[in-house]
């Protein structure tokens, strides 16, 4: 079974019909002409009289931004009414059928059901294949006065065993400014079958919806100003009757008078600040991803938007920036399972050697400022921040000898945290979006000592680890005064680099980076830089031969403090194989005291608990090809649960993807065990040699860490607060501690 994400459906507000018709008057349900198109395109997609099996099923998903009217909701309803009984901007619409219509006793909500037919716009075949040239759809609103919302939900009649689409839409009061209005829909196709052309429905669908999605907003648009330029600004809300409404005349907004409508001044209606950026929890609206984002596909809105909201289920506390995540799925051409693998891999390794506090830790020594020919200069002229790299100047061979390969890399990374928080800055400095920095390569200078071969391979380990762990963060490569010697260190890298990025790339040789077609194109010509023959003063230091009293050996380097702090980790990582759990002892003194943990699942799903023993357990290692990633039991198969040791939390059941934080205040003192198993795996026998087999198909892994603390230090001690909190300081917007409160003890996602 394939499960492909793409866009909506019919049944939206955005694309439906009224639920306030005045009875007898039969009103459209649709208003988006590309909604129908791909409503028609795909219920269409079978034959009710001919049986085919297939294997191939496809489950297409859509999640819409919030949108926002800012107009009443009342306003919005008017409007919303003026496009029917008939509207040219939706000529795949025929006719409609008032199937029930039913009011509450005071009025307030407002229920109908409609039969809707639509034509069927799709290549001549499949119309011949289908057998039919109109589809018919069933469409439920319920318009609610009270509480000034209007729920729209859809579904396809034809075809319904083969075919079904589902959409759910919602007008309501924005929340933050009750003269403004939301509007919101998600929708799902499901294609059980098509005689073998699923896909070509599929994209069918895609191409006409993502072609027009945002044209039901502009219907709506067209009408309030109709209503703005008849002078009708304001329409009063709904209030409770005096009396129950008679049945045979409710009140609908088709039948307000003139008298019910007034004019009301700009001073009337309170329209609040513009779009800022949400906050944690959040929903995305348009203009906000239009604004910090650019402009995206409603595919790419949804699928940034079904990211979001997972990591938000999965990683509380923690969700790194809109745009962080819109880099991953850019990487990974909007793919959600490639990207959502992608991301969690990084942030686990942004968790793991704690690269959030970069920034505020890492103080490169003082000869790598200066011979490390790189720095930021201005910005381009798409506002993109630049940085400057004089690679040809600089002694790769002498900085790795006096610096190592971590601390090179390590710096390589401060630059790319700068790079992020620097595009942030220009953002709002230009009004714009700009999520990616440009990069101006001189190599004048590059000879043969720069393929030193130790030098090349810590450039590879570092094009390696930037590349998975900050894509599309390169918006241009400038590579200009290319010597001879050039092409043989691209053929070196270059396959390492990402095809994506490799794209970016531009080189000049020689000195006609000048001229036309040159830097000036991308590079306003006041700020190239002097060295290149420009009128700006550069400030990045420009390299030169590194003193060999700098110079380290293999062993200083290892025990430099810079680098020590780098490779060493509060946290581990181990292998869970089914039938073979990995297990943590933790010794309690004295009672109420606190064991923390905080893990992340990389691979696999686990089940974690935690154990009171009444023994001293043996130390049990399941080898692998890797020492760090052993499995060690501890609880033998001899034990007995409830005699030997009892359970003291509840079993927690963690998915592939999900970070784990929590704590557990302990009752007595003694020997604890934190288990972590594979989900669903049961003992295994004692000559089974498949769960200590690297790589196989039944294992799960994970990185964690404990802590145990006395209940007096709790909350005072920097790693249980990182236990509760664990954020991202540089991705996140702002970090929130999710707690599930179990008796005792907390397990927060």
């Amino acid at each position: 079974m394939t499960a492909v994400v793409i866009s909506g459906f019919p049944g939206s507000s955005e694309t439906t019909g009224s639920t306030h018709s005045p009875p007898g008057q039969v009103k459209p349900p649709f208003h988006d002409d590309a909604l129908l198109q791909a409503n028609s395109s795909c219920a269409q997609s079978a034959s009710e009289d001919v049986r085919i099996t297939l294997t191939l099923r496809m489950v297409q998903k859509y999640c819409s931004p919030v949108r926002v009217y800012k107009h009443p909701f009342e306003m919005v309803m008017a409007a919303y009414e003026r496009r029917f009984p008939t509207c040219p901007l939706i000529p795949v619409f025929l006719d409609s059928e008032v199937l029930s219509d039913a009011w509450s006793e005071d009025g307030a909500v407002h229920t109908v059901q409609r039969s809707c037919k639509l034509s069927v716009d799709a290549p001549r075949l499949l119309k011949k294949i289908a057998g039919v040239e109109v589809v018919y759809f069933i469409q439920k609103n319920t318009l609610n006065w009270r509480e000034r919302t209007l729920l729209i939900e859809a579904h396809n009649e034809t075809f319904s065993n083969r075919v079904t689409v589902l959409e759910t839409c919602l007008y309501s009061v924005h929340p933050d400014n009750e003269s403004w209005t939301c509007f919101e829909q998600s929708a799902s196709l499901d294609i059980k079958s098509f005689f073998g052309f699923e896909s070509t429905v599929e994209k069918i669908a895609m191409r006409q919806y993502t072609a027009n999605i945002k044209r039901g907003k502009e219907i709506i648009e067209y009408y309030l100003s109709e209503l703005i330029s008849e002078g009708v600004t304001e329409i009063p809300r709904w209030t409770p009757p005096l009396q129950p409404p008679l049945s045979s005349d409710p009140y609908t907004i088709a039948a307000l008078t003139s008298t019910e409508l007034r004019t009301a001044s700009s001073s009337d209606i309170s329209l609040g600040a513009g779009s800022t950026e949400p906050a944690e929890g959040d929903k995305l609206d348009a203009e906000y991803i239009e604004r910090f984002l650019g402009r995206l596909t409603p595919i790419q809105e949804s699928c940034l938007i079904q990211l979001r909201a997972w990591l938000q289920q999965t990683h509380r506390g923690k969700i790194p920036k809109d745009e962080h995540i819109l880099r991953f799925l850019r990487a990974r051409d909007f793919n959600l399972e490639k990207a959502r693998d992608m991301l969690c891999q990084s942030l686990s390794w942004r968790k793991e050697f704690q690269v959030d506090t970069i920034l505020n830790s890492w103080t490169p020594p003082s000869y790598m400022q200066e011979y490390y020919a790189g720095g930021w200069h201005h910005q381009d002229r798409e506002g993109r921040p630049l940085y400057i790299l004089r690679l040809g100047q600089m002694d790769t061979k002498g900085l790795v000898k006096a610096l190592g390969e971590e601390a090179l890399l390590r710096h390589v990374l401060s630059i790319n945290e700068q790079g992020q928080k620097r595009c942030e800055e220009n953002t709002k400095i230009f009004g714009r979006p700009i999520t990616s920095w440009t990069c101006l390569v001189d190599l004048e200078g590059l000879n043969m000592r720069h393929l030193w071969r130790p030098g090349v391979k810590a450039l590879l380990r570092i094009i390696e680890v930037v590349e998975v762990n900050y894509p599309e963060t390169l918006g241009r490569l400038l590579i200009v005064r290319a010597p001879r010697v050039f092409p043989v260190l691209w053929t070196l890298v270059s396959p390492f680099i990402n095809e994506n990025t490799r794209q970016k790339f531009l080189v000049y040789s020689g000195s006609n980076c000048l001229g036309s077609g040159g830097l000036v194109d991308y590079i306003h010509s006041e700020i190239i830089p002097d060295f290149l023959g420009g009128d700006c003063l550069c400030e990045v230091p420009e390299g030169g031969q590194v003193p060999k009293s700098y110079y380290q050996t293999e062993v200083e380097l290892e025990n430099a403090d810079h680098i020590r702090l780098w490779t060493d980790t509060i946290y581990q990582s181990a292998q869970v194989f089914k039938g073979a759990p990995h297990e943590v002892m933790i010794e309690v003194v004295e009672e109420s005291s606190v064991i923390t943990w905080d893990f992340d699942i990389l691979r696999g799903d686990i089940v974690f608990n935690i154990f009171h023993s009444k023994r001293t357990p043996l130390r049990k290692e399941t080898s692998t090809a890797l020492p760090e990633l052993n499995s060690v039991q501890l609880i033998d198969r001899s034990w007995t649960l409830g005699v030997d040791y009892s359970m003291v939390e509840s079993p927690l059941t963690c998915r592939e993807g999900e970070s784990i934080q929590g704590s557990h205040i302990t009752r007595w003192p003694g020997l604890y065990i934190l288990q972590w198993k594979a989900y669903g795996s049961t003992p295994s026998r004692a000559d089974d040699v498949t769960p200590s087999l690297p790589g196989s198909a039944h294992t799960s892994k994970l990185m964690y860490y404990t802590e145990l603390l006395a209940s007096h230090d709790f909350r005072g001690s920097m790693t249980s607060l990182e236990s509760c909190h664990s954020g991202f300081s540089q991705l996140s917007g702002g970090t929130t501690s999710s707690s599930q409160s179990h008796g005792s003890s907390f397990i927060s996602r």
